[in-house]
């Protein structure tokens, strides 16, 4: 099958594929990372570094579940097992086993990525609300398995996880420091996702969300493309739950609970499903809402809901799904 055949199975744009420039983006997307990294470099100056690399991580978690979401069709409630259980095994590690922090967060990703294996050997072969309904059931038998677990710490969480250094040079208790690190990792994320996506793997990932009936036909086994797919995703949502545990000193029950999965829906569907700065610009609304509206308890679920609800009847496509639809570009 040529690349041709598989372009003619997924939707394009005009200047989708043209201009690419160094870092494999369209001119359109281009800007958009320039934006985005002035954004990373100025925002410490005026906003706390700790909020900011909040919301970095939660970006990465976006990215991961757009990655399943927005290019392979699969909607998962279950997400939350991912990104708690690699912060939970990044901060264990790190804290009782003495791992420094690159082998931590890399104990993480890999929990992530052999978590997703697990789910997606079960719900793989499901599809819709089947599938849903499947990660959703086993993200609570692990949310249930860490209420019980010692290693966990129950409601106490692990705590006092130690931030080392990185490659035992860089000091990572300094928050400017960190906070370079993770602007780092957050801009190599974009490009990474970027490059999975309009790669050949990826090409065939959209093929099977549009069509799989016929992206079997042509000879793919959509199901292990489909394992593949969900197998990333865990693993960049443990990641970035590991990066979190780091950053905060502590993994919680919360980590692993249904509220982090609803996070990531609702990133996604805000920011527009399957763009590439969609999590990015879904995860500073989402957060920002959160963190202003903090002294208002329980009004700030209550928003949460009211902005769903917007952008399901109003922007249907996510805000950079809906500009990318007007001005005919892919964002």
């Amino acid at each position: 099958m040529t690349l041709a055949d598989m372009k003619q199975m997924t939707p394009s744009h005009p200047m989708a594929e043209t201009a690419l420039h160094p870092l494999g983006f369209s001119r359109a997307r281009f800007i958009l990372f320039v934006v985005t990294a002035l954004a990373v470099v100025i925002a410490p100056f005026v906003l706390y570094p700790i909020f900011l690399m909040k919301i970095y991580c939660f970006i990465i978690f976006a990215v991961a579940y757009n990655l399943l979401l927005g290019y392979t069709g699969l909607m998962s409630f279950g997400h939350a097992a991912f990104w708690g259980m690699g912060a939970y095994l990044t901060a264990y590690s790190a804290a009782n086993w003495g791992f420094g922090f690159e082998a931590a967060l890399l104990t993480g990703t890999v929990t992530g990525a052999a978590l997703g294996l697990i789910f997606g050997l079960v719900a793989i072969r499901r599809t819709g609300l089947y599938f849903a309904m499947i990660t959703l059931a086993l993200a609570q038998m692990v949310y249930f398995i860490c209420l019980q677990s010692p290693f966990t710490g129950g409601e106490d969480g692990v705590q006092g996880v130690p931030r080392g250094s990185l490659l035992g040079l860089v000091d990572l208790n300094n928050d400017w420091n960190l906070y370079w690190l993770v602007g780092t990792i957050l801009l190599g994320t974009i490009i990474l996702s970027n490059r999975v996506v309009h790669s050949p793997f990826g090409q065939v990932l959209r093929a099977i969300r549009n069509n799989p009936a016929r992206a079997k036909s042509l000879g793919y086994n959509v199901d292990r493309y489909k394992l593949c797919a969900f197998v990333m995703s865990a693993a960049l949502a443990g990641f970035a739950g590991g990066l979190k545990a780091i950053i905060f000193q502590i993994a919680t029950l919360t980590d692993v609970s249904t509220v982090a999965s609803t996070e990531a829906v609702l990133i996604t569907l805000v920011g527009g499903i399957g763009t590439i700065f969609g999590p990015a610009v879904g995860s500073i609304i989402v957060l920002s809402l959160e963190h202003y509206l903090a002294p208002f308890g329980p009004w700030v679920m209550f928003t949460q809901g009211v902005v769903f609800v917007f952008f399901v009847l109003v922007f249907r496509k996510g805000l950079l799904g809906e500009f990318q639809s007007y001005f005919k570009t892919s964002l």
